[in-house]
């Protein structure tokens, strides 16, 4: 255990990247949108600002510095494959938690003052926002860790097998997705699909989403051990 907090603190030396840009993401977006919002006239009702999911995407990025910045150096460090992979997961997966709980205090006030008094909508959002609130917790935190492990998926990729394994893999992924699309065309269950879908909530979306990270997370930790730094 002692090992995986050392990565932790081995990660955070790097703060600006891993805590700083997402607290500057956030405050930029949100002021940002507030300015915007005040340049609408309140007639309308209601005002939506998308910046708010900068941060959520960023957390791709995350996933892809948190592998290439610091795993070489890890290893320079003797620090097994296996501390560095928890150590990593430990962390982001803590800041994935407090982002999503922000996210959620955010929207709470966002309600409770009418949009920032300007009808603003950009936490507090439909279906995002439905149901018991630690859905909307767990949506947000789910999503996040799902786009984190997609990144650091990539990045072990891309440390096992360089370029040719990335594009491998890529290709791959889209003959599956096309093939998935040719199946749901030459079945004709297009309809149910989005029927479907259209039936999920935060909650059990956020169900699937950690369906696919544990998919992520062990793919990523399989393809880490045999990676090179």
């Amino acid at each position: 255990m002692n090992k995986v907090i050392n990565v932790v603190k081995m990660q955070l030396t790097n703060k600006w990247t891993f805590l700083g840009v997402p607290a500057m993401i956030l405050t930029g977006c949100f002021v940002l949108s507030l300015a915007i919002f005040a340049l609408i006239p309140n007639s309308v009702d209601f005002k939506f600002s998308g910046a708010g999911q900068a941060v959520i995407w960023y957390f791709f990025a995350l996933g892809l510095q948190a592998l290439t910045l610091t795993f070489p150096f890890s290893q320079g460090l003797s620090i097994s494959r296996r501390a560095f992979y928890l150590g990593s997961m430990l962390l982001f997966g803590s800041v994935a938690l407090v982002m999503a709980l922000i996210y959620w205090v955010m929207g709470l006030i966002e309600n409770a003052t009418d949009g920032w008094g300007m009808k603003g909508h950009m936490f507090y959002l439909p279906w995002v926002s439905d149901g018991a609130w630690y859905a909307t917790i767990l949506f947000f935190f789910s999503l996040m860790l799902f786009l984190y492990l997609f990144g650091f998926w990539a990045a072990t990729l891309y440390k096992r097998w360089q370029v040719n394994g990335v594009l491998v893999v890529t290709i791959g992924l889209g003959v599956l997705l096309v093939g998935l699309a040719a199946l749901l065309s030459w079945q004709g269950w297009w309809l149910n699909f989005f029927g479907w879908f259209g039936e999920q909530t935060n909650l059990s979306m956020a169900g699937w989403l950690f369906a696919l990270c544990a998919l992520l997370a062990g793919g990523s930790y399989l393809t880490l051990r045999r990676a090179t730094p």
